[in-house]
């Protein structure tokens, strides 16, 4: 492209960003009277036009020049804020006039797509004043806990780990061990931030959908108990089939992040019992009478079990090292089977950390397989015991799909 071509682009994208911006502030601001705005569309278009011809200066060779027109514009913004301040408190507006300044220049020094991208969250931003008012009114002390430990799990550490094989037998990256803790305490965040938002108003099975996520034998516990104290509403036990039936999906989804090799050959094996769970789950709540929901699990974003997780799943690693040259993949596939037994998670990582030669990906998809089997004989333990011989129906439901699940592992086990 010609050169004056790729700088009109570059003003237009500026003017159009800068327009865009005040289309939204001049709609927010219409009811004000005259002469009291400060910015409106032409002046938010001004100051988008203003720091693309900054940023092309810059571009061209100009930093004086670019710097002057910046500060200039600026000096200007806090000048005419500064007495509006006083009778109508509020930064929103100012603000978004810097930003859009700044979207501008980057807009004049090249990224005009970036630029207008900017312009377009910024815009949204602003539009949903009141949805993000009222999601934040949502929150209680322990939510805002809850996010400020996810933070730090995911923005306060990874970025600034070492990403290279250390420790014994190289089974340790510190980069992809903490990139793990991340994404298992992400889907128990995403968990916890639905339950916050809309589990409260949809019920036990909106409980069980959510708490599946993260915890699907917490919410058997929880339904199961609540059928055996008689204050059943009629979806518990939908209830309780249905988070199994969540823990099928998320156990995919992991895989597919943390172990993709095995990935086909484990959905193979978890196939038929998925199917069978969710279509008993399906048949429950049709069943089922609307009712409402139990407390759901706790909050599971917490630092010390994420530490804890994180030591497990490190020592794992090694003791995988170790029994590939000693014992071979079938005593891989038995420590993944041990280990999954206790925490499922730390087996799907363990076994995605493995070389593709420690441990072919169907004998690692049958043990894998086999931790899950291993998971809902508990859940149909607590089921028995909490509902005290009352949740006839999920039992039936959790044991057909452990008779499916078996039934897969034989075959795959026969055909290796």
């Amino acid at each position: 492209m010609i050169d004056w071509a790729d700088e009109a682009l570059r003003i237009g994208a500026a003017l159009a960003a800068g327009f865009l911006i005040g289309i939204e502030r001049g709609w927010h601001l219409r009811t004000d009277r005259e002469g009291t705005r400060v910015a409106g569309v032409r002046t938010f278009a001004l100051l988008g036009l203003a720091g693309g011809l900054g940023g092309l200066l810059g571009a061209k060779g100009q930093p004086l020049a670019a710097g002057s027109i910046a500060a200039a514009a600026a000096a200007i913004l806090v000048a005419g804020y500064f007495n509006r301040a006083k009778a109508r408190p509020g930064a929103t507006t100012p603000v978004a006039a810097l930003v859009t300044l700044a979207i501008g220049f980057l807009a004049g020094s090249g990224s005009g797509g970036l630029a207008v991208a900017a312009a377009a969250v910024t815009v949204l931003l602003l539009a949903l004043r009141d949805e993000l008012h009222g999601f934040v009114g949502r929150f209680d002390e322990a939510d805002v806990k809850a996010l400020a430990r996810f933070a730090v799990i995911a923005l306060g550490v990874l970025p600034f780990l070492p990403n290279r094989p250390m420790g014994p037998y190289g089974a340790w990256n510190p980069w992809m061990l903490w990139w793990v803790v991340v994404v298992v305490t992400g889907f128990s965040f995403v968990g916890y931030v639905a339950n916050r938002t809309i589990g409260a108003r949809r019920g036990t099975i909106a409980v069980a959908v959510i708490g599946g996520l993260y915890s699907s034998t917490a919410v058997t516990q929880s339904l199961s108990q609540r059928i055996g104290s008689g204050e059943a509403g009629g979806a518990e036990e939908a209830g309780i089939v249905l988070a199994s039936a969540v823990m099928y999906v998320r156990v995919i989804l992991l895989m597919a992040i943390l172990a993709p090799r095995v990935l086909w050959p484990f959905t193979l094996v978890v196939a038929v019992p998925l199917i069978v769970t969710w279509a008993a789950a399906l048949w429950l709540y049709r069943k089922a009478a609307d009712s409402e929901a139990p407390s759901p699990p706790g909050n599971p974003i917490a630092l010390i079990p994420a530490l804890g997780f994180l030591i497990f799943i490190a020592a794992a690693a090694v003791v995988a090292r170790w029994a590939e040259g000693r014992f071979g993949q079938e005593g891989i596939a038995a420590l993944l089977l041990i280990m999954g037994s206790m925490n499922v998670d730390a087996a799907l990582v363990t076994a995605g950390g493995l070389p593709p030669q420690a441990i072919s990906a169907v004998l690692a998809a049958l043990a894998l397989g086999g931790t899950i089997l291993v998971n809902m004989a508990v859940k149909l333990g607590v089921t028995l015991v909490y509902a005290r011989g009352k949740g006839g129906g999920a039992a039936l439901a959790l044991g057909a799909s452990m008779i499916a699940l078996a039934i897969s592992l034989v075959v795959g086990w026969m055909r290796l």
